[in-house]
């Protein structure tokens, strides 16, 4: 005996839940069939509802809402049926962008659904979605909890762990980005368990809050595959969501990339039936071709637009956003086309524009940044000054999410408009005063608060130790492709984002706190890059100057430089050495004139604080010749360069070493290193795991890692060296309770940073700093073995006798006459 029309039906939902489409339209088809063979109107009119749905998810809204509004229309239906179809075609109307519409559906069948509360609570969840695009999110919220509340009460739990999931979607739209990724991931390994589509949209929402703090490249990477997996299982409306998506995202930093994809999510909108996706697909392609970025994240400069998408056009698509209930989004688009037609030198702003509490920080900031660069268009450099700084203030105050350094990228991403304006109007200020300041507020914008170590945590530690197997299991560097890998990974990212406190906001020190702050001998050169301009300003005791550089010229040295360190220190014999040698000597001479030149050899200087934008962060400072024997240190900012001064330097009492493995002259440079001091702790072969050495760091005051490393791009914590268990990742090192006071790391590719966000580099020198280290020995390249051993053996002998970290290495430089990339970062004197 067949299945009955009922049978057919909850097979055909259940099909749809698991995102099934194509099997459960069969399936519905001949349930359909058999509840009219049996004159079922009401297993009939619900049946229609489930196909709407269905239909809407394989692209056909059309069809949907057609088979909806007929079922509603058939006699003797029960309030509940039509309260179900009701609710069908408020998602309908989601669909197609009809928002206050959809809502309106949405509280018929709310009402209508009294008496069937798990029905009912299928329509609040449904409504929040609604809710959600309009920007109320506090009603959103109060939906699902009672919607999750209902299915609690019925047992139907992965239900309520999707009502659970969209909650945190709502806490990332209200930019609580810290309990968005805890509260999605609390519910992430159920859901996913369902099957591999709830998956993908499970892993859609997610790269959202990725790219929302400012982590672009791992998000871009995940809503690639995202929007390949959907496009293979039949889910046009979700892939084209998936594009959306990615889009905004390129949209920060690749505009001609955002475009194009922009563009197809755009076509696939429209093709399923949904002009509101299309309109806010097309919304971001205008803002692509409309954007006013000068340079890429790297520093490269951006082809401006040949032309800029005519007045007309920008009208019409904000207009039909507005009528489709995307008021924020129309926002953002008229005020991102004023500003590209300031920028291209178009007339003053219309006076419309007003910032209340109502109005969304996207649009604020941009409020903001179109009446600076009106300002400058008008030659009121102080006028603008004052606008970008009030947009950062607004900026400022939204950020609330902990101490994390992860999270800094977000701020930086959002503000970084503001703070190019900033800093240009500042440069042509010529003012030194003027200069400091706004550099400083760029500088301090990734590392504006101090953090409290968090407690040590078992239940992260074994995570980790997870992890390390993973990755130990998968050489070709595509563990992250493990479902259960990037489980653990977001459990690690949530547990840093909301465990590590605010111990309190840095302070933004003065020039006049800098001229006390430097001693006789000492000079501070400050780095300001706007975008086009690169410059220094160079502050001693007294003093403060500006020299402007060429930084054309240098960015041209600079296009090979680690390619040509790289291979100078893979190939040190043969015939190739000395060619290799010689071009790379001519490169670091270029640069050295280029970039110290003009202002160094007056200083007559013998220790230099370098405080860089996120270009320069690959230059090996140590080894241009007008520094060759300089003590230098790179410092994020002058202000945490002065903080980490305020405690005199001490001589460390105690060393410990680790050797990680395949290594070939790290037990050797240990050795040697080791010789000059008393008592050192030495971990080697299987001794030398994540534990010992964690444990070790917590013991003594300077920490010697020899071990071969890798630089995670965009993602710090995830950088890391190899042990004798597996990797060392920058999350272990909040497992440390009291970090040393001096860490060195002689590790392939471990000192090296990654620009996200114009002043931040980013990398496991960081990490250490952010963690309360005062200095990290590191290098932004590879470095041959026999430099490493050698150099970092004699720079032993300057740390143990008591000499600071810079000064140290300084000297064995000099004694050694080995030039290698290693730098001090933070406090080295």
């Amino acid at each position: 005996m067949g299945e009955t029309g009922d049978q057919l039906y909850q097979r055909g939902r259940h099909l749809a839940t698991r995102g099934s489409y194509l099997e459960a339209r069969r399936a519905l088809a001949s349930a359909a069939d058999a509840a009219d063979a049996d004159g079922d109107t009401e297993l009939s009119a619900r049946i229609a509802g489930t196909a709407a749905y269905v239909l809407a998810r394989l692209g056909d809204a059309d069809a949907g809402e057609r088979i909806c509004l007929e079922a509603i229309e058939r006699p003797g239906l029960s309030a509940g049926a039509v309260a179900q179809l009701q609710g069908q075609l408020g998602m309908l109307a989601t669909e197609r962008g009809r928002i206050e519409e959809a809502i309106g559906w949405f509280g018929k069948s709310i009402h209508g659904l009294s008496d069937e509360p798990v029905r009912q609570a299928n329509t609040r969840v449904n409504r929040s979605v609604a809710l959600m695009q309009t920007g109320r999110l506090d009603a959103a919220i109060r939906d699902l909890e009672a919607a999750e509340e209902v299915y609690r009460t019925a047992g139907l739990e992965q239900e309520a762990n999707l009502a659970v999931h969209n909650r945190g979607y709502a806490l990332m739209l209200a930019g609580d980005l810290v309990a968005a990724l805890r509260t999605m991931q609390s519910v992430r390994e159920p859901l996913d368990s369902e099957s591999q589509l709830w998956a993908a949209i499970n892993e859609l929402d997610r790269a959202e809050v990725l790219r929302d703090a400012g982590l672009a490249t791992e998000a871009e990477r995940s809503l690639v595959a995202v929007a390949a997996l959907l496009g293979r299982h039949h889910a046009p409306s979700e892939r084209a969501a998936a594009e959306y998506q990615l889009a905004r995202s390129l949209l920060n930093h690749d505009p001609g990339g955002a475009a194009r994809v922009a563009g197809n999510a755009a076509r696939r909108f429209r093709r399923v039936g949904s002009p509101g996706g299309a309109a806010r697909a097309e919304a971001v392609r205008l803002r692509a071709r409309l954007s006013t970025r000068n340079h890429h994240r790297s520093g490269d400069p951006l082809a401006p637009p040949k032309r800029l998408p005519s007045k007309e056009a920008v009208d019409g698509v904000a207009r039909r956003l507005a009528d489709l209930g995307f008021s924020a989004d129309a926002e953002v688009l008229v005020l991102t086309d004023a500003l590209a037609r300031v920028r291209r030198g178009g007339a003053a702003p219309a006076p419309g524009f007003r910032i209340s509490k109502s109005t969304r920080l996207e649009s604020a900031l941009l409020v903001q940044e179109l009446r600076a660069a009106d300002a400058v268009r008008r030659r009121r450099d102080g006028e603008a000054r004052r606008h970008a700084q009030r947009g950062l203030d607004l900026l400022d105050a939204s950020f609330s999410d902990g101490a994390s350094l992860d999270l800094h990228g977000s701020v930086m991403m959002r503000g970084l408009g503001l703070l190019t304006t900033g800093l240009g109007a500042a440069l042509r200020s010529g003012r030194p005063q003027t200069v400091f300041d706004w550099s400083e507020r760029a500088r301090l914008q990734s590392e504006r608060v101090v953090p409290v170590r968090p407690s040590p945590d078992a239940v992260l530690a074994a995570d980790l130790a997870e992890l390390r197997v993973l990755r130990m299991n998968s050489p070709d560097g595509e563990w992250l492709a493990d479902p259960r890998a990037r489980a653990l990974q977001d459990r690690a990212r949530e547990h840093q984002w909301s465990g590590t406190g605010v111990a309190g906001v840095q302070r933004r020190a003065t020039l006049a706190e800098v001229h006390g702050g430097i001693k006789p001998g000492e000079v501070l050169a400050n780095f300001v890059f706007d975008g086009e301009r690169l410059a220094v300003l160079v502050v001693d005791g007294d003093d403060a100057q500006i020299t402007e550089l060429d930084w054309t010229a240098c960015r041209r040295v600079m296009r090979g430089l680690r390619a040509d360190l790289d291979v100078h220190a893979t190939v040190s014999t043969g015939p190739m050495a000395d060619i290799v040698g010689a071009s790379l000597a001519d490169r670091l001479s270029a640069l050295s004139a280029g970039l110290l030149q003009p202002w160094f050899a007056g200083t007559g200087a013998a220790r230099v604080v370098l405080t860089i934008p996120g270009v320069l962060a690959g230059v090996p400072w140590a080894m241009l010749p007008a520094f060759r024997g300089v003590a230098i240190s790179v410092a994020g900012s002058a202000s945490g360069w002065l903080r980490r001064r305020e405690q005199p330097y001490r001589s460390p009492a105690r060393a410990g070493f680790a050797v990680g493995p395949r290594v070939p002259r790290g037990d050797e440079e240990v050795q040697l290193a080791a010789r000059s001091w008393r008592d050192p702790a030495v971990l080697r072969g299987g001794a030398a795991d994540v534990r010992a050495v964690t444990g070790l760091a917590g013991d003594v005051d300077v920490l010697h890692v020899a071990a071969h490393g890798r630089h995670a791009l965009d993602n710090p914590m995830f950088s890391g060296f190899e042990l004798a268990d597996g990797t060392l990742f920058g999350y272990d090192i909040d497992l440390i309770p009291e970090v040393p006071d001096t860490v060195v790391l002689s590790a392939c590719e471990v000192g090296r940073s990654s620009v996200r966000w114009g002043e931040e580099a980013i990398g496991m020198t960081r990490v250490w700093l952010h963690a309360g280290t005062r200095a990290v020995v590191a290098a932004p390249v590879i470095v041959a073995d026999d430099a490493a051993c050698e150099l970092l053996g004699a720079m032993h002998e300057g740390l143990a006798a008591g000499v600071a970290p810079s000064e140290a290495l300084a000297e064995a430089t000099v004694r050694t006459g080995i030039v290698a990339p290693f730098q001090v970062h933070g406090a080295g004197f």
